[in-house]
């Protein structure tokens, strides 16, 4: 199952790195802290950079809720396990099937290319694809798209990397 730890923005890594440090070998099977890449021009030169898909949250795939609840009170930067009251609330499959599309077994989801064509836009490779509906904006300039998706129980606005390779318009 995968269970979410909620953080300050930003110290992902950190809770990473200290909860494999405080937490028994073989409780987690393994941490996950989703990365999109984006494109960025700088000095002159086209940069591409990995930037968090999820601030504030790292991803724990265990099979001991309880367990993995209890020994997380142990570690020092812990903020807070995402549930419902005192209960530990999974990812729903749905979710957990989002992020594997979107960032595979590397957890990075790679730039997808698009076109836009008579205000529609077409997704023709990367994690976007067949996502077309769930595009609230898109910036050209920035090459950035922004999802509305349901996670963690609410809405939440998604930042994904995506380059519009062309724009069409029909007479």
């Amino acid at each position: 199952m995968w269970y979410v730890v909620q953080t300050t923005s930003g110290k992902e890594e950190n809770i990473k790195i200290q909860c494999e440090t405080y937490l028994p070998a073989g409780l987690v099977e393994k941490y996950v802290i989703p990365l999109y890449e984006e494109r960025r021009r700088f000095h002159g030169e086209w940069h591409t950079l990995q930037k968090k898909l999820f601030p504030g949250y790292v991803f724990f795939i265990s099979d001991q809720a309880e367990e993995l609840f209890l020994q997380l009170k142990k570690v020092p930067a812990m903020t807070k396990m995402l549930g419902i009251g005192d209960e530990i609330v999974a990812l729903t499959p749905q979710e957990i099937e989002f992020i594997l599309r979107f960032c595979g077994e590397d957890d990075i989801a790679e730039i997808s290319e698009g076109v836009i064509e008579n205000d529609q836009v077409h997704i023709l490779s990367g994690p976007l694809m067949g996502l077309e509906g769930a595009i609230r904006k898109i910036d050209r300039h920035k090459r950035k798209a922004w999802l509305e998706m349901e996670m963690f129980g609410r809405r939440q606005q998604i930042e994904i990397g995506l380059e519009i390779i062309k724009k069409i318009e029909s007479k």
